[in-house]
């Protein structure tokens, strides 16, 4: 309840130690504050639908009223700065509302310059089994984002949470999730790999092979080196995993992907001089276990700064 949220918030602002910033409200899915419809308070969830996936049922009600009423009384607390939402939210169900008074709050007050989302992937086909949102729900959510950053005159960003192994991603599925982050130009430091859990319908795809939605044989990645592979997909520019990259990309048939150009997501062995084969400065991979001096750091070895999420951002709106 509001109450006993604005009451926890009271206890924290009167401890000696607090700095004014209340870091996080809600926790993930943090925009779901009550029922999804009126039929769920008297019948429950429906046994064979979901309210947001494949698209939003048309009974939903997505109102953000009740969770801005929420962040503006713990806004209006004494000794409280700033509040944030760090957990992360379901983009979609902003998406279904009918207005944006929800994303501007957010906007304005509540994201301190990174905000993390969870796409989980890029494939439509892997995001069908997770029973996530196609790929352009997601598209549309960083537009709109984007869009409303500038018109407060804010420069934020995403922090998108990905997802590798899950049932239905194969190699190409991996491999096209790399390819977004190639275009992105961004890699994340985080990666989650896919384990089961008891009672999801994932991993009841991990531990029968069918999808049991539709009784339809789904592949799932299950041998650890796949998973491995997998994994690397994800983080290509680590020299650590260039051997698996090479040996996924050969095995998926995608070597146009080892080159010289400008998609390519590995050089060629030895490849580049002064460069390992992923074209990462060699010095620079040895700074980034500690070896950067306090002037170098945050920037590679030419001077130029990192590939963080906030300075591709920066560099592509500076374009």
């Amino acid at each position: 309840s509001h109450e006993s949220i604005v009451e926890e918030a009271k206890l924290l602002t009167e401890d000696p130690e607090f700095k004014g910033y209340i870091h996080d409200v809600g926790g993930p899915t943090a925009n779901f504050r009550f029922p999804a419809c009126e039929k769920q308070l008297t019948r429950g969830a429906c046994p064979d639908r979901q309210c947001l996936f494949p698209k939003p049922c048309k009974n939903l009600r997505a109102d953000h009223q009740d969770y801005i009423d929420l962040l503006r009384k713990l806004r209006d607390l004494p000794k409280v700065k700033k509040v944030f939402i760090r957990s992360g939210i379901r983009f979609d169900y902003l998406l279904a509302d009918k207005n944006r008074y929800f994303l501007k709050e957010l906007c304005k007050y509540h994201v301190s310059g990174q905000l993390k989302v969870a796409p989980e992937h890029v494939s439509d086909n892997v995001l069908t089994r997770m029973g996530k949102p196609e790929n352009s729900v997601y598209r549309q959510f960083v537009k709109e984002y984007k869009q409303m950053n500038e018109r407060l005159g804010m420069k934020q960003y995403l922090v998108p949470y990905l997802m590798s192994s899950h049932p239905g991603s194969t190699l190409k599925e991996a491999i096209e999730l790399a390819e977004y982050l190639r275009d992105l130009g961004y890699m994340p430091e985080q990666v989650q790999d896919f384990y089961p859990t008891p009672s999801t319908i994932s991993t009841c795809m991990y531990c029968t092979g069918l999808d049991p939605r539709n009784m339809q044989p789904v592949y799932v990645p299950r041998d650890p080196h796949e998973k491995a592979m997998q994994r690397a997909l994800i983080q290509y520019r680590d020299p650590k995993n260039r051997a698996l990259v090479e040996e996924a990309l050969k095995k998926a048939g995608r070597t146009d992907l080892i080159g010289y150009g400008p998609k390519c997501l590995l050089r060629p062995a030895g490849g580049g001089k002064g460069r390992d084969a992923a074209g990462v400065s060699k010095l620079q991979a040895g700074q980034g276990r500690g070896g950067a001096s306090s002037q170098s750091r945050g920037k590679n070895t030419n001077g130029h700064k990192k590939k963080t999420i906030r300075n591709i951002h920066r560099r592509s709106s500076q374009k």
